[in-house]
């Protein structure tokens, strides 16, 4: 009997269980391996600063240090020169932040390596663990976001929702963004609806990674029917931590107002015929090419629906320019609060 047959037979069916929990408990063991290596580089790092800040050892000590660690411990990887600099520097980012220094052991060395050597001010650095965190990242998905200025995106630009949705599901805000990064379709300038569509279904997968977790598609095109009339609505996703339908209607233009009429409709028609009595109404979301915010503001106004309206790029943003405006809000903030008190 092949490998192949063996797997496909009634027995194979059978000892899925046994499978699963091999890989489960595979997985919690390399998780543990992470643990016990980040906490000692934690410790490692811990020594090395207290050491340098009680005048104990000098920047040369810790080159005699790694020189010393490769002579007696030749298989032991990971600790070069510059390698236990970066383990001090770990620890002296984290040590009197509370409530990330738990978060950071959840992460690999890589991840960490990549947030705290990109990352200037500590609320990006805190933002981009919490992320990695929530969403569990790959490292390559880490890097994707910060070149894509998630951070600062997310805090000049954050999602706008109508007062229903934040009244119904007011943890939405964090959930959903302002803006979403299509870049991995390589669509044209002019593209046309059909190509963004045929392009969001062929590369699935990032765009979930995209969404964010817990979103599960549902279904393209979904059929509604209404008065004897059928309708169908562009992407349909649930997510499991909102516990709702998530509708998302695609326009390759500007956002109109009108736009949000036919998406309270399918909003509708979702919570009538096709919410199961145990989930929460649905949410819509409107992914335009472009959008004015004030355009928005007054749209999202007077909508009684749980909506968001949010732009597609589909070119990762100048970095430069959105970290020039997240300078500028710090100080328009600062001003406001030192002009309060």
């Amino acid at each position: 009997m092949t490998v192949s047959s063996l797997i496909s037979s009634p027995d194979g069916e059978r000892f899925n269980e046994v499978l699963a929990l091999i890989h489960r408990s595979r997985h919690q063991a390399m998780q543990a391996v992470n643990t016990q290596l980040i906490e000692l580089y934690w410790q490692v790092g811990a020594h090395i600063s207290r050491k340098i800040e009680q005048a104990e050892w000098g920047d040369s000590v810790v080159g005699q240090l790694a020189e010393h660690l490769a002579l007696t411990q030749p298989g032991l990887r990971g600790f070069t020169r510059s390698n236990l600099f970066r383990m001090r520097q770990f620890y002296e980012l984290y040590h009197a932040e509370e409530k990330v220094a738990p978060l950071v052991r959840q992460l690999s060395w890589s991840h960490n390596l990549t947030i705290f050597s990109q990352c200037k001010r500590p609320e990006e650095r805190e933002f981009y663990v919490r992320m990695a965190v929530r969403e569990q990242w790959s490292r390559r998905e880490l890097e994707r976001q910060l070149k894509a200025a998630l951070f600062e995106r997310s805090v000049t630009d954050p999602a706008r929702a109508s007062a229903a949705l934040q009244q119904t599901h007011p943890e939405a805000l964090e959930i959903f963004r302002d803006s979403y990064m299509v870049e991995f379709l390589d669509l044209p300038g002019a593209h046309s609806e059909t190509d963004l569509h045929q392009g969001l279904l062929s590369r699935l997968k990032e765009f979930l990674i995209e969404l964010g977790r817990d979103f599960c598609f549902v279904g393209s095109e979904y059929p509604l029917q209404v008065g004897g009339r059928d309708f169908s609505l562009d992407l349909l996703f649930f997510h499991r931590g909102l516990n709702c339908l998530v509708a998302i209607e695609l326009k390759v233009g500007r956002f109109e107002p009108e736009y949000l009429g036919k998406l309270d409709f399918y909003l509708e028609a979702l919570d009538r015929n096709v919410r199961k009595p145990h989930e929460s109404p649905a949410i819509g979301v409107l992914l335009c090419a472009s959008k004015e915010d004030e355009v928005v503001e007054y749209a999202l106004n007077r909508s009684l629906s749980p909506a968001l309206i949010a732009e597609y790029q589909t070119c990762l943003p100048d970095k430069q320019l959105l970290q020039a405006k997240l300078h500028e809000f710090y100080a328009l903030d600062t001003a406001h609060t030192e002009n309060s008190d």
